[in-house]
């Protein structure tokens, strides 16, 4: 079960839910997102795509599930809608049960790829293409109106083939009621270790989850190359429990199992919407981080139609279209202009820092990084 339909069955018990969307990475199918859908709405700009030959052009986009499978608050729908609303043209998502490795296979197989974009990449999947293919998957991108309203923070692949549309902020979410009430979470990485914290923490496998992979490649910011394989040590000394995926350790938060979780910044957003107690939503950003999970779209190289494409990016960028994409994704948005309702900006949190590796260097060190990392947890 993926993060957003867990979050659709869960709601009827009472379990609130966040936030984030991270699409699926090829080994973790956390879909995430809960998006509430308050309508921000999109200014229409009188644009058309021009329809030379009288036919209306299709642009296909591939994408996770989770993007389109809940009509109600996947961004998926509503960005459909809006656009197909302006411009003279259909928009077709095509979602693969195996996301971007699908489209991985069928170019090493020579295969035609149908879609003319991808919405949900992260940097491990561009190393992942990289790795794979000797040619490239996806174009660089250039000509965007809007392009320079994408933060520079956000910006993950140095090839200028994916361009950010939103991000999500991996952080300690902790109830303040557990046990008998005023529980708090420590302040730093070292605090984590401390006995009073002993078996309070829950998390997810770097290996099967992005959001785990995540929070390792913090502790490795935190506690450097030398330093993070001892920590996890110490964390597993003091009780930590790794769960498969995000699914399973937020089900045994919600349970109550334990006080802490790892998810997302944006946590409060979703639980608020639903009327849940936010003292159990608070949010720990260790070390005063968060670890910045971007998204990016791309457009595949062999399109025929890439200034249809090209449109389709700008209108994502558009202002409007990033607060919309924000609230039904429960993400933040990937540019300075966006325009936040009142209720996101009031609950959601940005880091007072964020951190994250750069492409070339989870590139160089990733697979080892983690390979170590579950040669020491698992071995254990």
């Amino acid at each position: 079960m993926d993060r957003r339909s867990f979050l659709a069955t869960a709601g009827a018990g009472g379990v609130a839910a966040l936030a984030g969307c991270a699409g699926g990475d090829g080994t973790a199918t956390e879909g995430d997102g809960t998006g509430t859908g308050s309508e921000t709405g999109t200014q229409s700009q009188g644009t058309t795509t021009g329809t030379a030959n009288g036919e209306m052009p299709e642009l296909v986009v591939g994408t996770y599930g989770a993007f389109v499978d809940a009509p109600s608050t996947s961004p998926g729908p509503w960005l459909k809608q809006a656009f197909e609303s302006e411009f003279d043209a259909t928009l077709r998502y095509e979602t693969p049960d195996s996301e971007v490795n699908y489209y991985i296979e069928r170019a090493l197989r020579n295969v035609d790829i149908p879609a003319d974009l991808y919405v949900g990449l992260d940097v491990n999947m561009l190393i992942r293409i990289d790795e794979n293919l000797d040619s490239g998957l996806f174009a660089p991108v250039d000509g965007l109106d809007r392009r320079d309203t994408v933060k520079e923070s956000l910006e993950f692949d140095p090839r200028g083939r994916a361009v950010p549309y939103d991000t999500g902020y991996i952080c300690i979410v902790y109830d303040e009621t557990f046990g008998d009430g005023g529980f708090t979470a420590p302040e730093t990485f070292d605090g984590l270790l401390r006995d009073q914290y002993a078996g309070d923490l829950l998390t997810q496998n770097p290996v099967s989850s992005a959001t785990g992979k995540a929070f390792l490649l913090h502790t490795i910011k935190a506690k450097g190359e030398d330093g993070y394989l001892d920590y996890w040590g110490n964390l597993q000394e003091n009780g930590v429990r790794v769960l498969e995926d995000w699914t399973a350790s937020y089900t045994a938060y919600s349970n109550g199992e334990a006080p802490m979780v790892v998810s997302y910044s944006t946590d409060q957003v979703y639980a608020n919407e639903e009327g849940e107690n936010l003292a159990k939503h608070q949010l720990r950003f260790p070390n005063g981080q968060g670890y910045a999970n971007p998204e990016g779209m791309a457009m595949f190289e062999g399109t025929d139609r890439p200034e249809l494409a090209r449109t389709f990016m700008d209108f994502v960028l558009r202002p409007e279209v990033q607060a919309e994409i924000a609230v039904r994704n429960v993400q933040y948005p990937a540019t300075t202009t966006a325009e936040l309702p009142e209720s996101f900006a009031q609950y959601a949190q940005e880091p007072p820092e964020a951190v994250t590796f750069n492409y070339d260097t989870l590139r160089d060190n990733l697979s080892e990084w983690t390979s170590a990392w579950e040669r020491q947890f698992v071995g254990n």
